[in-house]
């Protein structure tokens, strides 16, 4: 079974690892260490204090406070690879700083368990010795795992893994020692242990373990933050690795409630007259933060589409517990109460409950037979313990399983299997394994998936669909599987193999020759396990506890990954989740909770540097003198913004204030809010057909480039236009002049423009540099060579051997390319042969599919009617130019004409890109001739509005359709914001 394909270089991941590599830009390293230990990293007068601030301007956390700690915080949504990013990151520590030995920590066993599995797997191993060109030659992570040392009569005076780590000198390793909460706090590690009599010692120094650790001058991992309370016990023990620095990773750190404020600074009250608490999370030296809502809106996890219960007749009603005196449970529902002792079912109390009955009491606390620990004023749903919701839920989630089944496995690129989590507490239900109990939920869950799998058989007419439902009905048995806590000390060959695959072994529950995709567990695996395959999670009884919504989800927001392993984003995925109708407010619970993180934009008062940055990195084309002419009427002579300046100013540049303000529309819903997929007018495509695939046909970008030479010069000319683009990393000398002043020694710093020397520190030597360079942006290295030569009195080369330099001529190049086609260089197109379906429209044959995904054509929705000609039957759009196209100004010469779903038509472009346009029209003229129009819908008033990059992708279409219209003539046009599509069609019939 082939491991997971890593992605590499992934933006929002890089930013995080090159925001923790800033911080020792132009660090000293002291070597002067043992050789079992990291060199120590010193910083020179206000270095670190400046490197974070510089850090938090560019990330835009500067709402952040400072502090002289030595704590480094990463905020990382869930499900966004902050394990790899913290991995990655040791690496680069590695080959920057010679760091070599991490702790890594984690709260609990099961996170523990994942994070051992992720670090030793083969095929991350592989993707950083093969997939980064030799950066980090054969250096590879030698993991040390410290476990409990259960045979307590025979304990070592110190874990064994613990003095390997302590002791290891080989730099050619990252040596990671990998411990859990419990570990930390235990008498092991304070040097407390039976046979730990301090006789014997490591470096013939320590015979505590902290001591040991400390020794090494460690780097700390904390995974979780919000499990590490900086006033718990767990911290305090954290301190004792006595680390450089600790880099904390999560999506939520450790928080404080306060008072909400009013502009006045007095307390906000909701209706009934309550404070309003705001919950605040305490960052320290917050260097970068990927929010919930970046997360969500930028396509990095799945979107959410919440199945909730409604029950008709649920008046709210809910079953309270108002008395426990150890031996009776006083309960109360409709102002009856009623009295249950251990061993009495809940039916008594309503009939909706099904098999729930009182378990253990005492005067405090009282347990239910499913586990849920009750007291006294605790209230539960009675329809959340019916069988007959459980059945309706765990139907319809076998139901979209094999919906889901249906599009991901029969998908073009790759095919995708989804999994479903099920969350239960019915363990002996579910666990039925010689079928002796008449109903339970396993037998009932199986029948539902025979009865569905059965249904699907008889109109499922693809080959490989129907081979694998097959094999599924064959043994139903093996389709699902479960993981529960008793399940470790469980003796069972079948059970032990069901753990081992869903624990540890996500390529073989990935696998298509494994039958089994449902799973099973009581809240087990809620955290610290997860699989990018999950697509849905039916939670079939409350967790009886409130919790983070986000955490709930966690488990399925992964982007998934295909039969080859590799990640997938091509697509908007989503996450189904049920849940029962005592959580019907799940939606706005959880949307709640991801706005809630928004963070309060920045009100600009005048034209400052920075806001002139924040626009140009928007709209890069525009001259700082160019921004300032445009607001000139908008400041006063000191730039400061007159009445509603700053308003207008984001009117003339929206793109500039685009930030993760709210939630996308669409991206956590509730089932059936809005259509997922759209019909497509299946007779109206006959019309469209020829046009469709001569658009589709796949065509290769080509340089008119005549030879290396040629590419040189070009090459050449970018590098002497950006060569002030480049940053260096090195060291400057700082100076101190001790004196006396009033009878006391001080020292002052002092710098000269003239005498400071800047001693460049390069990650990279000349060849690494030269061959990671060629690799990446796909140059043959002896023309690198020959251009930095060539430049080298204008640039030298030498004071920028660094990774930021490698990115910034890979995407500048790029986009150099992009921009100076037609006018430096010429570039044409090849067709390539082949068969051009299947398309967004069509299937492997050719012919028109039924529906397509809504959120191809657009993310906004119309409840109202598209025009007649229109090839789909419901209105899907990304703008209000698009939407009147869509349902406004009907031209009757128009046959039949369609969005063009995003991402479908890939115009190869200069520079690497590709492009897609918006419409395709097919119009019969005056004449009785057809027209075939291809239209690209631009929000701004003219071409003079257009960013240089779209008018150069624009140009590239046009030659495309050039060359395709040698056999059926094709007119592209732009449409402008204040262009009416029948003045666009009347243009294009002129031409």
């Amino acid at each position: 079974m082939a491991g997971f394909t890593y992605e590499k270089n992934l933006p929002h991941q890089e930013r995080a690892i090159e925001s923790v590599l800033a911080v020792f830009d132009r660090v000293y390293l002291n070597k002067n260490v043992q050789t079992d230990e990291n060199p120590l990293i010193e910083f020179a007068g206000s270095l670190k204090t400046d490197n974070l601030q510089k850090i938090q301007q560019a990330n835009n956390v500067g709402d952040i406070a400072l502090s002289h700690s030595n704590v480094l915080d990463i905020s990382m949504e869930t499900g966004t690879g902050k394990t790899y990013t913290y991995t990655k990151t040791m690496f680069e520590l590695n080959r920057v700083l010679g760091v070599f030995k991490f702790i890594v920590v984690v709260p609990t066993l099961s996170i523990k368990a994942g994070t051992k599995n992720f670090l030793q797997s083969a095929s991350l191993a592989e993707h950083f010795r093969k997939d980064f060109a030799g950066q980090y030659g054969e250096t590879e992570i030698e993991l040390y795992v410290v476990e409990s040392q259960k045979n307590k009569a025979k304990k070592a005076f110190m874990p064994s893994e613990i003095v390997r780590f302590v002791q290891a000198e080989d730099k050619q390793k990252i040596h990671v020692l990998l411990i859990n909460a419990g570990m930390i706090n235990s008498d092991t590690m304070a040097g407390k242990d039976k046979g730990n009599d301090g006789s014997r010692l490591i470096k013939d120094k320590f015979s505590v373990p902290f001591e040991a650790l400390a020794s090494t001058n460690p780097f700390v991992i904390v995974d979780e933050p919000h499990k590490f309370d900086k006033n718990g016990v767990t911290w305090q023990n954290i301190q004792k690795f006595n680390a450089q620095f600790i880099l904390r990773y999560g999506a939520t750190f450790p928080s404080v409630e306060v008072n909400k404020k009013d502009e006045n600074g007095k307390n906000v009250k909701n209706e009934q007259g309550k404070i309003v608490k705001l919950t605040i999370q305490k960052y320290e030296n917050l260097l970068y933060r990927l929010s919930a809502i970046d997360a969500f809106n930028d396509d990095l996890v799945k979107g959410i589409r919440a199945f909730t219960e409604q029950i008709d007749g649920d008046n709210g009603e809910r079953i309270k517990l108002i008395d426990l005196d150890g031996k009776e449970a006083t309960f109360i529902l409709d102002k009856q109460a009623f009295k249950l002792s251990k061993g009495e079912n809940l039916n008594r109390i309503h009939q909706a409950i099904s098999d729930l009955f009182v378990s253990e009491m005492n005067k405090s606390v009282l347990v239910l037979s499913n586990g849920i620990e009750l007291k006294k004023g605790d209230t539960i749903n009675p329809y959340s313990y019916s069988d007959t919701v459980r059945d309706k839920m765990m139907r319809q989630a076998i139901r979209e399983h094999f919906v889901l089944e249906k599009e991901l496995l029969t998908r073009n690129g790759g095919r995708i299997k989804p999994l479903t989590l099920f969350f239960i507490d019915d363990i002996a239900g579910y666990r039925d394994e010689k079928n002796q109990l008449s109903g339970s939920l396993k037998t009932v869950f199986e029948q539902m998936v025979k009865a569905e799998l059965e249904h699907r058989l008889q109109t499922e007419n693809d080959e490989f669909l129907r081979q694998y439902w097959q094999t599924a009905l064959n043994d139903i048995a093996k389709t699902h599987g479960g993981y529960f806590s008793q399940d470790n000390s469980d003796k069972d060959d079948k059970i032990e193999q069901e753990v081992n695959e869903i624990l540890h072994d996500k390529e073989t529950l990935l696998s298509l020759a494994n039958p089994r995709r449902f799973v099973f567990s009581k809240w087990t695996l809620r955290e610290g396990w997860d699989n990018p395959n999950v697509f849905q999670i039916c939670k079939l009884r409350s967790s009886g506890s409130e919790t983070s919504k986000l955490q709930e989800v966690g488990r399925g927001l992964r982007l998934p990954v295909n039969e080859y392993m590799a990640r997938v984003k091509d697509n908007a995925f989503f996450l189904n989740y049920f849940v029962d109708n005592s959580e019907t407010d799940f939606v706005k619970k959880l949307t709640d909770e991801v706005n809630s993180a928004v963070v309060k934009p920045i009100v600009f008062t005048a034209l400052t540097d920075e806001l002139i940055k924040k626009i140009q990195t928007a709209y890069p084309d525009l001259s700082k003198k160019q921004i300032r002419n445009q607001l000139a009427d908008l400041t006063d002579d000191d730039d400061v913004f007159l009445e509603n300046g700053f308003a207008e100013t984001k009117k003339l540049f929206p793109k500039a204030f685009e930030s993760s303000g709210s939630l996308k529309d669409g991206k956590i819903k509730r089932s059936g809010e809005k259509a997922e997929k759209v019909k497509m007018r299946i007779a109206k495509y006959d019309e469209l057909k020829a046009l469709w695939e001569i658009i589709n046909q796949k065509a290769l970008l080509q340089y008119k480039i005549k030879d290396e030479d040629e590419f040189l010069s070009l090459f050449i000319r970018y590098l002497k236009e950006n060569a002030d683009k480049f940053t260096a990393t090195g060291i400057r000398t700082v100076q101190n002049k001790i004196c006396v002043d009033n009878g006391l020694l001080s020292a002052t710093e002092t710098r000269s423009l003239n005498d400071e020397v800047f001693e460049p520190i390069n990650t990279l030597n000349y060849r690494e540099f030269l061959l990671k360079l060629s690799q990446t942006a796909l140059i043959q290295m002896q023309t690198l060579h020959k251009a930095f030569f060539a430049l080298r009195d204008v640039l030298e080369i030498s004071k920028f051997l660094n990774e930021r330099t490698i990115h910034t001529i890979k995407a500048g190049f790029d986009r150099w390319l992009l921009l100076n086609s037609f006018n430096a260089f010429e570039v044409g197109f090849s067709r390539v042969g082949g068969s051009v379906h299947p398309t967004k429209f069509t299937d492997n044959q050719g012919n028109a599919l039924t529906e397509v995904n809504a959120s191809d054509l657009g993310t906004q929705f119309d409840s109202g009617s598209p025009l007649a000609e229109f090839l789909f039957e419901s209105v899907f759009f990304d703008s209000e130019l698009e939407h009147a196209n869509i349902t406004k100004n009907q031209v009757k010469e128009v046959i039949v004409f369609t969005k063009i779903p995003k991402n479908s038509i890939k115009i190869p472009v200069a520079g690497g890109g590709t492009y897609s346009p918006d419409f395709a029209y097919i119009i019969k003229t005056s004449s009785g001739d057809t027209l075939n129009l291809i239209v690209e819908s631009k929000n701004v008033p003219d071409d003079q509005s257009l960013r240089s990059e779209e008018q150069q992708k624009i140009k590239h279409a046009e030659k495309l359709f050039n060359l395709v219209a040698s056999d059926t003539k094709i007119v592209f046009k732009t449409q402008f914001e204040k262009d009416e599509i029948v003045n666009v069609i009347k243009n294009a019939q002129q031409q």
